[in-house]
This record gives C-alpha cells, sequence and structure tokens, in this order.
C-alpha cells in the first residue's frame, strides 16, 4: 500500500486560534481522507510550536510560567479534532523531550562546514522570528506584522545557505520539491536567484530566556525557532527516538518513486519551507519533502484580522452556530485555495442555505422521502447511469490531484443540481398518480445520491456518514469498486432519517 505523509503547519501558540487556523487544518484534513479514501496509507501529523520568543512574551504579559501558558493554550489547537473533525494521526508539541532530542539530532547531523559561530547585528521581528534586511522592509516596517523590527547584536550560530544556492533552485525548476501553485514557485526561483545569505540558527540563552532547545555542546545557546519548529515534520515521526520506524515508514518510505511527503502552509512562512528546510535537510543527508502547498490568508468583512479591529473570528464560534461540516464546506468550497479569501457571515449564511440547505440536504430529503413512499422504503432495480457519474469521478480526482478543493466542490454542487433537476423534469409524484413505473428514476436517483455521499467523505465526513448510514451502507476502502455505477443493490432497505441541514431564522 502506498504511503501518504501530510502535515500542518505549527502554529505558535501565543492567543487563541482563528478562523485562519481552521482554514489550513480542514484543507490538510481533506487531503488526507482523500488519500484514505483512495486507499494510501495515510500519517496526517499536526502540532504546535512552543518554543518561539512569542510565546514567552505572551506568557509574560499573561502572569504566567512559560510552561504553564504552553500547557494551557495547546489544547485550543489540538481540540481542532473534535470542533472541526479533523482526522490527525499524530501531534507533536515543541517542548516535548521525544521533539528536544530528534531536534538536537538534525543539528549534529548538519554538516560541520555549513555551521560557524559569528557575531551579527540585525533588525529582528520576533512576530516572524526572523532577521531582516533594510530593503526587505515596508517605511521601516515588517510585511507581515506591520511593526518595527528591533536592533539585536550578539554571536550566533549561523547555517550556511549560501551553499546550496544552486541545489535548491534545481529542486524547485526541476519539480524535485514540487510547489504548488506556480506562482509560488516563481517568487521563490526570483527569491534565489537575488542571491541567498546565510541566516542565525541560535538566540543567546538570555535572549531567549533559556527556553527553547539547546544547542548541542554550547549551552550558551538556544536553537532558532524555524530549525527547532521545521524539525518537527520528523520529530514527529520520533527521529531522534529509540524507535525510529515510524519516521522511516511514513518519512524515507521505501517505494521511492512514489514517496509523497507533503507540508500544507500559509504563504507568509515560504521562505522557512521553500528554501531553510530543504537545505537543512540536504546538510543532514535526510530525504525531502516532495510537495509544499501554499495557501493564502483569510480576511473577515474584507479587512485583515486583528485583535485591536475586534474582528477576529474564533471558529469554534462559527461552528457552535452553524455546525462543523457548514464551516468545512464554506472554508473548501467559498474560498480560494491558493489566493487570499474572505470570511464573512452573509456570504457564509448564503452559501451554507444554497449548497447544504438547498442542495445536499434537500435533494437527500426527496430522494428517501420517493423511496419510502414509492418503494415502501426499499431500493428498486438496477438502472443505468444517467449523471455521467465516471467523468465526474475524473474531474473529482483531477481537482483533489491540484489542491483546488473549490474545484471538488464546484463539481459537487454540480452533481447536485444535475440530480435536482432531474426530479423536477420528471415530476414522478405525477407520473405515479397516471399508474406510470417510476422504479428505474428511483434507481437512478438513490444511486446518483450514493456517489454523492461518497465524493463528500473527506469534504463532509459528518454529513457523508450520515447519508451512507441512511442508505444503509458504509464506506470500503476500495474506492476503485465504490465510484462505478450501480453498486445499490435490489431490496436493500434505506433508513430514512432526520433533516441533515437546518434552515437559518430569518
Amino acid at each position: 500500500m502506498n504511503k501518504y505523509y501530510i502535515s500542518t503547519a505549527i502554529p505558535y501558540i501565543n492567543g487563541k486560534p482563528h478562523i485562519g487556523h481552521a482554514l489550513e487544518y480542514i484543507q490538510t484534513d481533506a487531503i488526507a481522507r482523500y488519500h484514505r479514501l483512495v486507499g494510501k496509507d495515510v500519517f496526517f501529523l499536526s502540532g504546535t510550536d512552543e518554543n518561539s520568543l512569542k510565546n514567552v512574551q505572551a506568557a509574560e504579559k499573561a502572569g504566567k510560567g512559560v510552561q504553564e501558558f504552553v500547557d494551557e493554550y495547546y489544547k485550543e489547537f489540538y481540540n481542532f479534532k473534535n470542533i472541526l473533525n479533523i482526522s490527525f494521526d499524530g501531534f507533536i508539541r515543541t517542548t516535548e523531550d521525544r521533539h528536544m532530542k530528534g531536534a538536537q539530532k538534525l543539528w549534529n547531523n548538519f554538516k560541520k562546514e555549513d555551521l560557524e559561530k559569528r557575531k551579527y547585528k540585525g533588525l529582528y521581528c520576533v512576530g516572524c522570528e526572523a532577521f531582516y534586511k533594510e530593503e526587505e522592509l515596508e517605511d521601516g516596517k515588517c510585511l507581515e506584522h506591520k511593526t518595527v523590527p528591533e536592533v539585536v547584536e550578539e554571536e550566533n550560530w549561523f547555517f550556511k545557505l549560501s551553499n546550496y544556492q544552486e541545489k535548491l533552485k534545481e529542486l524547485l525548476e526541476k519539480n524535485i520539491i514540487n510547489i504548488t501553485p506556480e506562482f509560488r514557485k516563481n517568487e521563490w526561483l526570483a527569491f534565489i536567484d537575488r542571491g541567498l545569505e546565510d541566516f542565525s540558527i541560535s538566540r543567546s540563552a538570555e535572549r531567549a530566556h533559556n527556553w527553547g532547545v539547546k544547542v548541542p555542546g554550547d549551552e550558551s545557546q538556544i536553537m532558532y525557532v524555524w530549525v527547532d519548529a521545521l524539525s518537527n515534520y520528523i520529530t514527529g515521526l520520533n527521529f531522534g527516538s529509540s524507535d525510529e520506524s515510524l519516521f522511516a515508514k511514513y518519512w524515507e518510505q521505501n517505494d521511492q518513486e512514489n514517496r509523497e511527503v507533503v507540508h500544507v502552509i500559509g504563504k507568509g512562512i515560504g521562505k522557512f519551507h521553500v528554501l531553510y528546510w530543504p537545505a537543512m535537510l540536504i546538510s543532514a543527508g535526510l530525504d525531502l519533502p516532495t510537495t509544499e502547498f501554499i495557501h493564502g490568508y483569510l480576511t473577515t468583512e474584507g479587512e485583515k484580522m486583528s485583535k485591536s479591529l475586534g474582528n477576529v473570528v474564533n471558529p469554534e464560534d462559527v461552528v457552535t452556530k452553524y455546525g462543523t461540516d457548514a464551516v468545512r464546506y464554506y472554508l473548501l468550497g467559498a474560498v480560494s485555495s491558493t489566493k487570499d479569501g474572505d470570511f464573512s457571515v452573509s456570504r457564509f449564511e448564503n452559501f451554507y442555505t444554497a449548497h447544504l440547505v438547498n442542495g445536499i440536504g434537500n435533494l437527500t430529503s426527496r430522494i428517501l422521502t420517493m423511496i419510502e413512499k414509492y418503494q415502501e422504503n426499499k431500493v428498486p432495480a438496477l438502472a443505468t447511469d444517467i449523471f455521467g457519474t465516471e467523468k465526474f469521478w475524473l474531474d473529482y480526482e483531477s481537482a483533489f490531484a491540484k489542491f483546488d478543493f473549490e474545484e471538488v466542490i464546484k463539481n459537487i454542487n454540480s452533481l447536485v443540481s444535475k440530480i435536482d433537476l432531474k426530479i423536477s423534469e420528471e415530476k414522478p409524484w405525477e407520473k405515479v398518480k397516471t399508474g406510470e413505473n417510476i422504479s428505474v428514476l428511483l434507481y437512478q436517483l438513490v444511486e446518483g445520491l450514493r456517489h454523492l455521499a461518497l465524493s463528500l467523505v473527506p469534504i463532509i465526513p459528518g454529513t457523508a456518514e450520515k447519508i451512507l448510514s441512511q442508505l444503509n451502507l458504509e464506506v470500503s476502502d476500495n474506492f476503485a469498486e465504490e465510484k462505478k455505477w450501480g453498486l445499490l443493490q435490489e431490496g436493500k432497505k434505506i433508513k430514512k432519517a432526520d433533516i441533515l441541514f437546518v434552515r437559518l431564522e430569518k
């Protein structure tokens, strides 16, 4: 069975998660569930970045010890598992002992000629946990956080990124690491062409408040958070532990030709994943990721989310009001997977009503009501496919391969419309009155519903499960078989249940 390893980025936990975090988790979860559906052995990793200076400062502000603070806040992200129905297989906290050991092993594996200790003075943005050059700032401020970086002068360890300029260019140009979307790949190739500079990979223990992973053999230094944080992708697979079988199975993978190691990240951390991480892995003699999928940011009501504006949307609040699957469907179907998108209440409610209440929910109810009324709750005899499901599945798989969730959902909504239109055109309830046999049409509708439910498994798994349960089915692990037409068997009992999506009150 082909292995498939996928990860979210690990967020800083200096505050509660917002709807932008939910976007990445839901996208990654949909990809993981899709690859499980098609029969791959998937390992999905998530976690929390707990060693950053940001967390230290937030803990101080809250009047708490740093460990106490991170112990409290990591749960907010771990709980996405329940709130958003996220199916991660592993979760790594960077304060765990296994992470510390793995990060130090990675450091020890770096080629000696790639490391150098030197004095340094530079402009440091705590928000990004990164140094910037004057020309990279706008009006003297960091582009990401709109804050003025502080001047920092100290002796640190440096990683010679300049040693990897040509190699990194080759990795991107030859798609050895596939950067999706293409325009992001072009941005980073242009960045490489401007010349790569060595970067500081440690901080003085004093400035780091002695918080983080100690540099092996140099107690005066703490690992730079972007060395420590990036290593989570392998420490989460127990790299550096006494048993590295998980790392061997999902990172190294036996089948090198079909190896799939995928990182899902936001556009703001591209540099660390596209340049720093591959260079460090090469230096340490380790395999590279095969794909970096880079998504955009989420605004709210057209504005950038910020605590000062008071427009930060808590995903838990939205889930409480509308339900998990409503949030998943919107963030996958109403937001671009690669460009910036927006969360607005009116658009969310329109999307929910149009595609879930009047679409999937209404269609399911219509079909199962007719099976109940005209077929005594039993599946009629097999009839031919009139909905072009073979093409539907080709389009579905093609869109998933490109991480184009918007397209996946467009296809799903199109299938819903096609089935709905057939019901409106044929008016089976009128045909029954004239004594016409409608069993052929009813089979086509209920089998079409089965295909719809199958397509929803990675997208809105809770709803997919409910529809399949009403059809008295479970999802098998043989997708190639499941997507064929005609699997619903004659005489199978249907169990009509409650409404899937509640209509919003005016």
